[in-house]
């Protein structure tokens, strides 16, 4: 009888030591609505600066607005681990399609879903209401205010985020514009995202090193996506 006590306090024991996961507190994520603009931060260290896009609907966590929540996160699912870019999800599972950038006429969830948790009163609904961090197909609207509530990235992007950053990383959505992003290099109204380039070294002049997460520019001034 003492060794079935055992064996199911073992058992016990073993299921709720499995529940729990370190969180990563190494990695944070700064997303603002003014910039359409994600920044990647390893520590105190800036690694990357993506464009995406918040709600076209505005901002709050009212359960059916469709708006995007502001305030502080928590990384909680990450879902599509190993699919190919533009890879098409339907309820959080592969359809088997996939589409490649701006295809015409399709605009569904693709690439990797990153599922976010309120940790705030004014965001508690976020995760009930399915509020990701994902790929979209439609990357010519990226910098724009485009999406249903989520935030939209190009597929090549949210790929390189999902694999840096894991379960409990902080997410912090802000109404204003980046910390170190001055506001007249936040872009323009219409038009899709543009390609920043940095103008051409003189033969004397050494190239300023930068750190690239993706390809992304970390000094690089560009804006956000959002689904």
């Amino acid at each position: 009888m003492r060794d079935w006590s055992v064996i199911l306090l073992l058992l016990t024991l073993s299921m709720l030591f499995s529940g729990c996961v370190t969180k990563d507190r190494d990695h944070r994520i700064l997303i603002s609505v003014a910039d359409q603009s994600m920044e990647l931060y390893r520590r105190n260290a800036l690694i990357g600066r993506f464009p995406i896009s918040t709600s076209k609907f505005g901002l709050g966590d009212q359960p059916g607005s469709r708006e995007t929540p502001l305030g502080r996160l928590e990384v909680a699912k990450k879902i599509g681990a190993g699919a190919p870019l533009g890879a098409v999800f339907k309820n959080r599972r592969r359809t088997g399609e996939v589409l490649r950038p701006d295809a015409p006429g399709r605009d569904p969830i693709v690439t990797r879903i990153i599922w976010l948790k309120g940790l705030e009163y004014q965001n508690r609904n976020a995760f009930s209401r399915f509020i990701y961090i994902h790929g979209t197909p439609e990357e010519r609207n990226l910098g724009h205010p485009a999406s249903f509530g989520c935030i939209r990235m190009r597929s090549y992007d949210v790929k390189e985020v999902f694999d840096i950053v894991g379960l409990g990383a902080l997410v912090d959505v802000i109404p204003g514009s980046l910390p170190d992003t001055p506001k007249q290099a936040a872009l323009p109204s219409a038009s899709p995202l543009p390609q920043t380039t940095a103008p051409a070294a003189t033969p004397a002049s050494p190239q300023t090193a930068a750190t690239t997460v993706g390809g992304v520019m970390a000094g690089q001034a560009v804006s956000a996506s959002a689904r």
